[in-house]
C-alpha cells in the first residue's frame, strides 16, 4: 500500500525542498568484522549529466564508496562487440575491487552491462542470465565464500524499461532461486520500477525479499525515483540503505549510487524471509 502523500509530485516536492541540505556522502556507519559495505551503480556507459564520457570520474566514485563489493549496470558498451569502459587495473590498484571472472565474455566488464567487483573472497559460482523482454536485458548471479567461510549469493540485475518486461524478469529471477538451494541472498540493481501497487513488479520480488527501502536514486541532480534498489531474502541481512550522494556522483551519472551494510551474522543464520513469515 502506498503511504499517504508518496505520489511522485510529493517526491519532486521534497527532493526540491532538501536539495540545500545535500552536502554529504551518507551516514553509514563505520564498518566492522561483521558487516560488508555493499553498493549498486548505473554508471550510464561513463557518460555523466554534463554529456562528457569520463570513465576516470565514474571509477573515483566508486572508490568514494569504498565498497566491498559494487554491482554495476551499464558498465559496457551497448551495440556490436561489448567493451568493457573502465580501468581494472586502476580499479584493483586503488580501490582494491577484482571483477567477478565470467564466461564466453573477451573485452566486457560484465554480462548484458551488469558487473559485480568485489575485494575479498572466493568466486564458488557465476551464473549469467539473460532476461526476457524486447531490450537485452541480463542478470549476474555469483556465489561468494567469504573470508570468514559464510557463503553469500549476490544477484545483480538491470531490469527493463517497459512494465510487461520487468514482469517477466522478475518472475525468472524468482523461479531461479527457487529452483537453487537456500542461502543468504541480495538483489541489487537498476530494476526500472518505483510505483507500489497491484500492477508493481516489485510485487513478485516481494514474495522472497519483501518490500526493499525506497531511497529516491533518479535523476542524480534531484533524485525522486526509486529506481535503484538493494533487498535481501533474510530480515536483518541488510541495513543502513542509502543513497551515495556526493557532488562527484552527481555529475558522473544520471543515477546516483545506493549502498548498504550487510550483516554477516545474519548471514550464518538459517531461514528465509518466506520462511519467517509463514510462522508468524
Amino acid at each position: 500500500m502506498r503511504k499517504k502523500g508518496d505520489t511522485l509530485p510529493a517526491r519532486i516536492i521534497a527532493s526540491i525542498r532538501d536539495r540545500k541540505n545535500r552536502g554529504g556522502r551518507g551516514s553509514i556507519p563505520l564498518r566492522d568484522p561483521a558487516s560488508m559495505l555493499i553498493a549498486s551503480y548505473n554508471v550510464h556507459k561513463c557518460v555523466g549529466v554534463d554529456g562528457k564520457f569520463d570513465p576516470a570520474r565514474t571509477s573515483h566514485v566508486i572508490r568514494e564508496i569504498a565498497p566491498d563489493l559494487i554491482a554495476l549496470q551499464e558498465a559496457d558498451t551497448r551495440f556490436g562487440e561489448r567493451r568493457g569502459l573502465l580501468d581494472l587495473a586502476w580499479l584493483e590498484r586503488e580501490a582494491g575491487l577484482f571483477p567477478v571472472p565470467l564466461l564466453g565474455v573477451s573485452r566486457a566488464h560484465g554480462w548484458h552491462g551488469n558487473a559485480v567487483f568485489f575485494r575479498e573472497g572466493l568466486v564458488r559460482d557465476v551464473h549469467q542470465v539473460k532476461l526476457p523482454g524486447l531490450e537485452p536485458r541480463g542478470a549476474l548471479i555469483t556465489e561468494l565464500e567469504l573470508n570468514n567461510g559464510r557463503a553469500l549469493r549476490i544477484i545483480a540485475a538491470h531490469l527493463g524499461l517497459l512494465h510487461r518486461s520487468r514482469h517477466q524478469q522478475t518472475r525468472m529471477i524468482i523461479d531461479i532461486l527457487r529452483s537453487r538451494e537456500e542461502q543468504p541472498t541480495i538483489l541489487l540493481g537498476d530494476l526500472n520500477e518505483w510505483r507500489l501497487g497491484d500492477r508493481s513488479s516489485l510485487n513478485t520480488l516481494a514474495t522472497v525479499f519483501g518490500l526493499p527501502p525506497a531511497i529516491p536514486s533518479f535523476p542524480s541532480r534531484l533524485p525522486v525515483l526509486a529506481l535503484d534498489r538493494i533487498m535481501a531474502n533474510r530480515p536483518g541481512l541488510i541495513e543502513s540503505v542509502e543513497a551515495h550522494d556526493s557532488p562527484l556522483a552527481r555529475l558522473a551519472s544520471d543515477h546516483l549510487p545506493v549502498k548498504a551494510l550487510v550483516k554477516l551474522g545474519v548471514a550464518s543464520a538459517s531461514g528465509s524471509l518466506a520462511a519467517v513469515e509463514e510462522n508468524i
